[in-house]
């Protein structure tokens, strides 16, 4: 008897445990089933995956040499024109150093040029003139052609000394510019070794550290505009044909799924492409799409909402009122 009683429980709970396995598995079936209808997109509304981004600009040495200084770090905000790091410009400002002293020695030169040709021309005048007294002469009897012709040589040679003259004023003018110009580059890769923000942002990636030599390029910062925040949705030909340049939109980030961010559709490509490698399977990957690109029009309203959250970009495709979730 004991043993028949073990055995009608065992039997009784086995049955209790088939019919909660059951109602359970019929439950998440229905739960499954109302969050497809929930999730079923209206006439006239088409979405599509995405990321957030932002625009992003690198902050590079523009000439070669060794980063002596970086003023700020990951995630600090920045205005427009703040110094955020400095390249080692001692050898530049010695360069410099030099340049303006060979200005100032061409400009030495071009003054005593100037006082050169001032005497030359003095001395061309001076033979002018003997050469007209020597010709009266000649007229009246009283000097020889030979004396002419001397005369006439040093008239000769004065002009071409003037003429010497005059064009070593132009050489050293020229030095001078030459020479200023030497400067002017100099202090533009001077004022290029100061880093300075071009945009209002924050600071996302440190790359480069005080003391490392970079190249012509070599990266320092990463900065992003947070005021400048989109996500790029890749739709088929049925969907983009429909859309117009600044329409609205919205975009639901996993992260924030009940706050919708109003957007407008800022970019709509005019030639198709395949879905880009991001894209989770090989047979979406496979399709032929046009890039959307949607641009919040409020990105400091949700702080919260950061560039690389994953989400969904919603467009209409017909004139029709924003689902509840959406507005």
């Amino acid at each position: 008897m004991p043993q028949e009683a073990a055995m009608s429980t065992n039997h009784h709970t086995s049955r209790l445990f088939a019919i909660a396995l059951i109602a359970l598995l019929l439950g998440a079936g229905g739960f499954g089933y109302w969050r497809s209808t929930q999730d079923r997109l209206p006439e006239g509304l088409s979405m599509g995956n995405g990321r957030l981004e932002s625009t992003e600009v690198q902050i590079a040495a523009k000439i070669p040499g060794r980063l002596a200084e970086v003023r700020v770090d990951e995630g600090d905000k920045v205005l427009k024109g703040q110094l955020l790091a400095r390249m080692d410009t001692r050898t530049l400002e010695a360069q410099r150093a030099q340049a303006e002293a060979e200005v100032l020695r061409a400009k030495e030169n071009f003054a005593a040029a100037e006082a050169n040709v001032q005497l030359r021309q003095s001395e061309q005048l001076l033979a002018n003139q003997e050469l007209r007294r020597t010709q009266e002469l000649y007229k009246r009897g009283f000097a020889s052609s030979q004396l002419i012709d001397q005369q006439q040589a040093r008239q000769n040679t004065g002009n071409a000394a003037v003429v010497a003259a005059q064009a070593q004023v132009a050489s050293v003018k020229a030095a001078i510019g030459a020479a200023q110009a030497q400067v002017a580059q100099l202090t533009s890769e001077i004022d290029d070794s100061s880093l300075r923000a071009p945009i209002d942002g924050i600071i996302q990636l440190r790359l480069a550290e005080p003391g490392e030599v970079l190249g012509a390029g070599g990266r320092v910062l990463l900065l992003i505009d947070p005021n400048d925040q989109y996500m790029n949705l890749y739709l088929p030909a049925s969907v983009t044909g429909r859309l117009t340049v600044g329409s609205d939109a919205r975009i639901l980030l996993d992260a924030l799924p009940d706050q919708p961010l109003p957007a407008k559709i800022s970019f709509v490509a005019a030639k198709s492409q395949f879905t880009p490698k991001e894209v989770e399977t090989r047979d979406e990957r496979q399709k032929l799409v046009f890039r959307v690109k949607l641009r919040l029009t409020q990105p400091s309203a949700v702080p919260q909402a950061k560039p690389g959250m994953p989400g969904a970009g919603y467009v209409r495709t017909a004139d029709i009122d924003w689902p509840a979730n959406l507005r």
